[in-house]
């Protein structure tokens, strides 16, 4: 059989593959896995500066990634994201995903992609293009290099900036990410729009998430998107699209900048009951909810056997449970996060 057989057979196959189906009728095609919690970077609404990792032998190995995001493809993701902390500096992170693309080639997974701080993309833009990544997203927060420095501590804004003009050069499409933060950079965020748009980048803003102890107060950083918008309606026209890429974002599209802003608001208006994702941190927890703290052990089974069985069965149990919603909170009343762990230990 040649290699064009080879892979019309594995469509067939994916495309008659079993879905999983949550409690609430929710396909769960989307998978979102985290190859380390270790960043370059400390940004304040995430980590505090003087965090404690883990440690290196409590890590999935860059084979356990493999076997377990390819047990969620053939169970019916199509869609997958690596995360961190920060990707990108997971050493060997390029030999894990030359070995996914495959899926890209079979046929049996639409889309390959990762979330990163930008900060080592002029290393690896060609060789992501190369391994079948279309799309990348990249947080940025401002465009204000001392603010940019205040808010990662450890970020060279410079640094970053060249890894977009990288990925750009290399064919990769962007979407920035950024977090919108009161008094930080609320007065920033429409000359970021026009910026991003001039550039042929998309810009998506996001409600910071009250995951984890930070040093600082997430009430007086807090900013809901509904207010944000509110303020952009007067300056522009915005109209709402139906244009999705598979996550929470909802759009509009900016008539005077001709481009796509993008809106996740998990605390002023949730998207739960559209949620297709689950999320497995670097250690092989699966969190059936960002926002929750019920968890399942893959690691455990999948080193129980050489086969996947018994990883098929935790997955399918896990899948079982995934719960309704989130409870995020934050106003002056809830001093503790909402969940214990940070975000950069589920992945972004």
């Amino acid at each position: 059989m040649d290699q064009a057989e080879n892979i019309k057979l594995d469509k067939a196959v994916a495309a008659a593959r079993p879905r999983m189906i949550d409690p609430f009728k929710r396909p769960i095609t989307y998978l979102r896995v985290s190859v380390t919690d270790r960043c370059d970077f400390r940004c304040v609404y995430c980590m505090a500066e003087d965090m404690t990792f883990l440690p290196k032998r409590d890590l999935l190995t860059l084979e356990e990634l493999d076997r377990l995001s390819s047990a969620f493809i053939a169970k019916g993701v199509r869609k997958l994201r690596l995360t961190g902390g920060e990707p990108l500096v997971r050493r060997g992170i390029m030999q894990l995903i030359r070995s996914l693309s495959r899926h890209l080639d079979s046929g049996a997974l639409e889309e390959l992609t990762l979330t990163t701080n930008g900060s080592q993309l002029a290393r690896f833009a060609s060789e992501l293009a190369d391994c079948g990544v279309k799309r990348i997203n990249v947080s940025l927060d401002t465009l204000d290099a001392g603010k940019f420095k205040a808010i990662t501590r450890w970020g060279d804004f410079d640094k970053v900036m060249g890894g977009l003009m990288a990925a750009r050069s290399a064919g990769l499409k962007v979407k920035l990410n950024a977090v919108a933060l009161k008094g930080f950079n609320d007065d920033e965020i429409p000359s970021m729009i026009e910026w991003a748009h001039g550039e042929g980048m998309e810009l998506t803003l996001i409600e910071t998430m009250p995951m984890g102890e930070i040093d600082e107060d997430r009430t007086d950083r807090y900013l809901p998107l509904s207010a944000v918008r509110a303020s952009l309606a007067e300056r522009w026209t915005l109209k709402d699209i139906p244009f999705r890429t598979g996550g929470p974002a909802r759009y509009v599209e900016v008539a005077e900048t001709g481009g796509r802003l993008g809106f996740i608001t998990p605390m002023t208006h949730n998207f739960c009951e559209s949620c297709n994702r689950v999320r497995v941190t670097c250690t092989g927890t699966l969190f059936m909810c960002l926002g929750q703290e019920d968890a399942a052990d893959l690691r455990g089974p999948m080193r129980a056997s050489e086969g996947d069985e018994l990883l098929n069965q935790a997955i399918d149990a896990a899948i079982s449970r995934k719960p309704k919603g989130h409870d995020f909170v934050i106003d002056r009343l809830t001093k503790a996060p909402s969940v214990s762990r940070h975000m950069s230990v589920t992945g972004g």
